[in-house]
């Protein structure tokens, strides 16, 4: 028996960004870069456990939004089309660099990398990596939860319950749709959690969530035995664990962890940028601005301008020497939590966005994968657990109120409320609002009034995301998420409008379904309680 557990979660995520209006939208990027270098790189180590007969468990979220890209057929193409660009610069690459062995090599990894993800995106998934993903999750190694409807940024919406209540539903709704069955967890968007979330959770069928450490440090009471072991909200079935920071930080932290190993590659040095304008010109968007291509030569070296090649093989032995150094930090960890409880095995949930594994961290899922060997056939100290594995084992637990908290900057709401956002929140509380209003109102609107109602949900909810407030904080594609919100907003107040007025424009309502075409199932009435 281990002595103690260890729950890896990867949060998938990314905004709902859709452009059928474009022939061609840089933003839509974001889509095409994850599928390449993150989701399909999960799927090929999940196989390859498999095919060794690896003993294995991971947790994954999967949003709604993200959900909605990866099966829309627009997008599908898109992608494809995406990856024939890229082929077609992989193979020019080949030839440029033919008398430059240090690049020659590295090129031909970029083209078998980009062939073989349209082998595995069109011929063994029927372009939906949702199918991959729904398979592993039927062999009980891969643990698949739910998130909010489109990542809206719970604590700041609680002056209205009945939109908290619409963007758990509908998240788990969305998940019964894509997956077969509703979810047992959810991944509170950024970590962001309200006393009184856990009510609309257990409504919704929802058993556990996760939350950012002091979530649970600082819940009432004190819980026992801290972030290692799950505690239960009162009055509910629901059962709330807190993130490691110790394992969490090792490896998200450019600074501190992994990720910033100078044999790494080096993210921010790309061809896109590299390469002569006139030479890259016929593979970039139709505005003709540079970009990140994904074909990227160096590695990280150290805090210097002058770049050094990237060498695959040194960051591959690296990769594995930091698995097992984690592990090696895991097994002690459980050694001194085990003997301070009593007997009672201890859960470290280390909680990471999925992306950093091979978008932000190109050896991310090389590390992933060492790691899951390692842990099933290097030691028997601990083992990779799902949450359900847990609470079977683990039935009784403590009961405490959690805490106000997110896994933002300083822990709280300061992300996503500050001077450079909050100007949107009068108008997505009106807006909510209002929906609430017209749903309680028409609780059997027929016909273009349903298409209508619906259309105003989808336009909320799309104007709800999280991560629009967070880019305008950051400062990166600020003007976009500024564009975004208020279209959004605008096209909410002129249905509520035509809807109040009876002067409901058809036309005009069809362009808006066809081009935020999210949720297809979406029933309005989800916000009448």
């Amino acid at each position: 028996m281990p002595l103690g557990y260890l729950c890896l979660v990867l949060h998938a995520h990314l905004p709902f960004v859709r452009h059928p209006e474009y022939d061609d939208c840089l933003e839509e990027d974001w889509l095409y870069e994850a599928i390449t270098e993150t989701y399909i790189p999960l799927l090929d180590l999940m196989e390859g456990l498999e095919r060794a007969g690896v003993d294995w468990r991971l947790t994954l979220s999967i949003s709604p939004t993200l959900a909605a890209m990866l099966t829309d057929p627009l997008l599908q193409y898109r992608y494809l089309r995406h990856l024939d660009n890229l082929i077609a610069l992989a193979r020019k690459e080949i030839e440029r660099t033919r008398w430059q062995p240090e690049f020659h090599v590295l090129a031909r990894m970029y083209l078998e990398r980009f062939e073989h993800c349209r082998e595995v995106f069109s011929a063994k998934y029927g372009n939906n990596l949702l199918q991959g993903f729904r398979r592993f999750a039927e062999t009980g190694k891969l643990e698949l939860i739910t998130v909010a409807a489109t990542h809206g940024f719970l604590p700041l919406m609680t002056v209205n319950w009945d939109a908290v209540r619409a963007q758990i539903e509908i998240g788990c709704r969305e998940f019964e749709r894509h997956f077969g069955k509703r979810p047992r967890g959810i991944w509170l968007p950024e970590c962001g959690y309200a006393p009184g979330l856990e009510r609309y959770l257990e409504q919704a069928g929802i058993r556990y969530f996760f939350l950012d450490t002091h979530g649970v440090l600082f819940a009432d009471p004190r819980p026992r035995y801290g972030v290692y072991a799950p505690i239960l909200c009162p009055g509910t079935s629901v059962a709330a664990l807190g993130r490691d920071t110790e394992s969490s930080k090792q490896v998200w932290s450019a600074i501190e962890g992994y990720p910033g190993d100078y044999n790494y590659r080096e993210f921010y040095r790309d061809v896109g940028y590299d390469l002569d304008y006139d030479y890259i010109r016929p593979h970039l968007h139709s505005i003709g601005v540079r970009h990140n291509l994904g074909i990227k030569y160096y590695k990280i070296t150290g805090p210097t301008d002058h770049k050094l090649p990237y060498v695959r093989e040194a960051a591959l032995e690296k990769a594995a020497e930091h698995a097992g150094n984690f592990m090696f930090n895991r097994e002690k960890q459980v050694e001194w939590l085990y003997s301070i409880m009593g007997g009672k095995p201890p859960l470290v949930v280390a909680p990471y966005d999925a992306e950093l594994f091979g978008h932000w961290w190109f050896e991310g899922p090389e590390w992933l994968n060492f790691l899951l060997r390692k842990i099933c056939y290097d030691q028997q100290t601990i083992k990779t657990i799902t949450v359900p594995e847990y609470l079977e084992m683990q039935p009784r637990l403590q009961v405490c109120q959690p805490s106000l908290s997110s896994w933002g900057y300083k822990g709280y709401c300061e992300v996503w409320l500050d001077g450079s956002n909050d100007w949107i929140y009068p108008h997505i509380h009106l807006m909510a609002d209002r929906m609430v209003e017209l749903a309680k109102r028409h609780p059997h609107a027929p016909g273009l009034l349903q298409r209508a109602l619906n259309q105003m949900a989808r336009e909320l909810l799309l104007a709800q995301s999280s991560d629009w407030a967070f880019i305008m904080k950051t400062g990166t594609m600020v003007q976009y998420a500024r564009e975004r919100t208020r279209t959004h907003i605008v096209n909410f107040n002129a249905l509520y409008h035509q809807v109040l007025h009876n002067t409901i424009d058809e036309a005009w309502l069809a362009q808006l379904e066809a081009r935020h075409n999210i949720f297809p199932t979406l029933d309005y009435r989800v916000y009448a309680g």
